[in-house]
């Protein structure tokens, strides 16, 4: 059965490529789709791959160079040429020499380009089909199922997104994750990551379902960071500051995580952030919420810190009490809940924008959800004239957003910073007391700013007017990097 899937797999991207509009070679016609074979490998007495290799033609020589031309022409992005040879070499020997695979990868390369220069919607849909038959050849020659369910939703996902369902990119993500665990490759672990994220939030995953697989994200990131080899190591660095921010937002789902995960990063949190009280109370809150064990050795300095140097009488009894108690204990929506029924009921307009700024600290370290931060970090400055809190917050909130308005690093990951800085600056303008505090803030993130090169790209310049979207919507002013 397999012998036949892959002869027809071999016919039907040659029929693909034949219905294609030509390009600049002439589309090599007539080229032998070669069956598979089942004879066994000399030196192993096992064959590598069902399909033909080098070894099973006479002139090995002669299709081994057509793979050294092939590669040749798209190292110098002659692609035109690079397609020509690629495709006799592909379609004689799709199982090269029995390991390697990077012809494959190739062949996605250049189907890719001519899918981006293809201005015609339509015709596009041929080479998006072109690239699903090399992925499916792949499949049959060497049955690597993961591999390839999760290169295929990389692919769907940044590149062809406009021919395949978000069902179906997720489903694949979903294979290549359950399949691989925790040594999951890494090129999958950001955009899945956000797709679960979205897919939760919209309601069109259930929480069971995230919890799997964020669990298994987790320690993908976990196992990938450590044996991570060469230059793999870089992008382990990049995920490390994208998805981990992104699976933060589970947090606020009671039993999500494990006991272990929350003692493994807070205390890393505690022990590498100082010992600020407000640290203190975020790691604190953070251990009860996740059920860890506050007698455990490994908190002791923690517990003490709590009770000595940052304890903070209760309030009296009263309708702040039972906020308290819900905030302590991590139940962070009663808490809130709480806080704003007490808002509403006082008339002391320093105490409404005292717990308004609370409930908007909720919702950014805690709660993750900055729309809600900024909408009560603004309900607080409109209590308080004069209080430049409630912007350093904002600020914060933007500088944060990196993740969530692009993929962790580049362009739209760094305008955030232009708006971000905005807020900075105007919270030291309307509030002198936080001047130190806001300069400081600005001296981090400048370092963030695009490069002026970036900005020239974009056909943008200095000083012009620049309206950041996602979920900050505002005008901003653009702004380099400093050499």
């Amino acid at each position: 059965m397999k012998l036949k899937i892959v002869y027809l797999l071999s016919l039907s991207i040659l029929a693909g490529i034949a219905c294609t509009p030509k390009i600049a070679p002439k589309v090599v016609e007539n080229v032998e789709a070669v069956p598979t074979v089942e004879k066994e490998d000399t030196l192993s007495g096992m064959r590598a791959t069902p399909c033909k290799m080098f070894s099973d033609f006479p002139d090995a020589m002669d299709i081994m160079s057509e793979f050294t031309n092939y590669r040749n022409f798209l190292k110098v992005n002659d692609y035109s040429q690079a397609y020509e040879y690629w495709t006799k070499a592909f379609h004689k020997a799709p199982g090269a020499n029995g390991k390697m695979k990077y012809h494959f990868d190739d062949g996605i390369k250049i189907f890719k380009h001519f899918y981006d220069k293809e201005p015609d919607s339509l015709k596009k849909i041929r080479w998006v089909d072109s690239v699903d038959q090399v992925y499916n050849i792949r499949l049959a020659c060497f049955e690597e199922e993961a591999t390839v369910a999760g290169r295929r939703a990389f692919d769907y996902y940044y590149s062809f997104g406009n021919y395949k369902s978000p069902d179906t990119i997720y489903d694949l993500f979903k294979k290549s994750v359950d399949l691989k665990k925790e040594k999951s490759d890494y090129y999958v672990i950001n955009p899945f990551s956000k797709i679960l994220l979205e897919r939760f939030e919209a309601k069109q995953t259930d929480t069971a379902e995230a919890k799997y697989f964020a669990n298994i994200l987790i320690d993908a990131i976990k196992y990938g960071s450590a044996n991570c080899k060469g230059k793999d190591c870089n992008a382990w660095l990049v995920i490390k500051d994208y998805a981990p921010y992104l699976l933060e937002s589970f947090e606020q789902i009671e039993d999500f995580y494990k006991p272990e995960f929350y003692k493994e990063k807070y205390l890393a949190y505690y022990t590498n952030n100082g010992n600020s009280c407000d640290t203190v109370d975020l790691v604190y809150r953070k251990l009860v919420w996740g059920g860890c064990n506050m007698k455990d050795p490994d908190f002791s300095s923690l517990v003490k810190d709590k009770n000595t140097r940052c304890f903070v009488a209760p309030p009296e009894a009263g309708p702040l009490t039972k906020a308290y108690e819900f905030y302590n204990e991590g139940k962070y929506q009663k808490a809130i809940n709480s806080f704003e029924d007490f808002i509403e009921k006082t008339d002391d307009k320093e105490k409404k924008a005292k717990y308004s700024i609370l409930i908007a600290k909720i919702y950014y370290g805690d709660m993750r959800n900055f729309p809600l931060s900024r909408k009560y970090a603004l309900k607080a400055a409109g209590y308080k004239s004069g209080w430049g809190d409630p912007y350093i917050l904002i600020g914060k909130l933007y500088a944060s957003s990196g993740p969530l308005c692009g993929p962790g690093t580049g362009w739209d990951s760094q305008i955030v910073t232009w708006p971000a800085i905005d807020k900075f600056e105007y919270a030291k303008k309307l509030d002198p007391k936080v001047s130190a505090e806001a300069n400081k803030l600005i001296n981090s993130y400048v370092r963030y700013m695009p490069e002026l090169g970036e900005i020239h790209q974009r056909l943008k310049k200095e000083g012009q007017a620049f309206y950041v979207g996602c979920w900050i919507n505002e005008t901003t002013t653009i702004r380099a990097v400093k050499e």
